[in-house]
């Protein structure tokens, strides 16, 4: 792979300061500092995870991807080849890297960075039929917890041409399809995560949702808890995906789109001969969860253009 990790996103949104209070609640560290832009990361990562800018609606500002040493001048190569053009890092943006635009005129910034080491949390002590690893001690955690985020892992992007998304950031980019279903929606990598970036077929692009990996299915359901005493709307869970197999529960943004909680992603070495499945319609949300809200769906940005 050329591109080795996804950093960060940044959106562009009418008021930061209350997209700050989301993910703070939300269980992220805000490193704000100087600058136009609220900053938030995972309690126990170095570099930010989400950037907000101010702008008059919400819409994705960029997406930012990591290709370290050799890698960052085997994407510069690959960008000329393909004829894709490098254009101005937009006002206020983080310095460095190269700018360039995907087919659905989204803003990409790859930078000569490597991924930070993923924090390790000790194994957990679960027990099921003849297994008992957790003896003679309480399994429930303590009430009142909310989520510690780990680390950033996806982003679900609305598009109006799957293919035309996917042979970019394979073919360009390096990211590997892992799977997909139909022309409804599709899922590439650029780490050992089932994925890093999906497309969900719309009439337009847009930005779905943000996903975010916690320790266990109590703390998805813990920060779900927290996240309803202070005022925010649920979105969809608890519920497992077939496409990736995570556990998952989404909370509304305050502008339409929505922030995830998983755990249990499904891991692919770099080395595997994975081989992607293109899955039927019925698998391409979910195997079990509450009903999908009508507007789960739904691109929210084009009502607003």
């Amino acid at each position: 792979m050329a591109v080795k990790a996804f950093l960060h996103y940044a959106l562009e949104v009418p008021d930061p300061t209350v997209g700050q209070r989301y993910y703070q609640d939300f269980g992220l560290v805000d490193v704000t500092g100087r600058g136009n832009a609220v900053r938030l990361r995972a309690a126990k990562q170095r570099r930010e995870n989400v950037l907000l800018f101010a702008g008059r609606r919400k819409r994705l500002h960029h997406l930012c991807f990591g290709a370290p040493g050799e890698a960052f001048a085997q994407v510069r190569q690959s960008l000329s080849r393909a004829a894709v053009k490098e254009v101005d890092p937009p006002k206020d943006a983080p310095e460095g890297g190269i700018w360039v635009r995907d087919p659905d005129g989204n803003l990409v910034n790859i930078r000569d960075e490597a991924p930070e080491p993923e924090p390790a949390d000790p194994p957990l002590q679960l027990n099921s039929p003849g297994h008992a690893p957790r003896q003679a001690v309480r399994g429930c955690p303590e009430r009142g917890q909310g989520a510690a985020p780990r680390r950033l892992g996806h982003v679900l992007l609305f598009s109006p041409d799957l293919g035309r998304q996917i042979d970019f950031y394979t073919r360009v980019l390096g990211l590997k399809l892992s799977d997909r279903s139909r022309d409804i929606i599709a899922f590439m990598r650029c780490s050992t995560d089932h994925h890093n970036l999906a497309v969900l077929a719309s009439k337009g692009p847009g930005f779905h949702h943000g996903s975010f990996q916690v320790g266990s299915v109590d703390e998805i359901s813990l920060g779900a808890l927290r996240m309803a005493d202070r005022g925010w709307q649920p979105g969809w869970g608890l519920g497992r995906h077939v496409i990736g197999s995570n556990f998952f529960y989404y909370i509304r943004d305050p502008w339409g789109s929505l922030a995830e909680y998983y755990f249990d992603l499904d891991y692919i070495p770099d080395d595997c001969p994975w081989v992607p499945r293109d899955f039927p319609p019925e698998d391409s949300l979910y195997l079990w969860g509450p009903p999908v809200p009508p507007d789960f769906g739904e691109n929210k940005e084009l009502a607003a253009r």
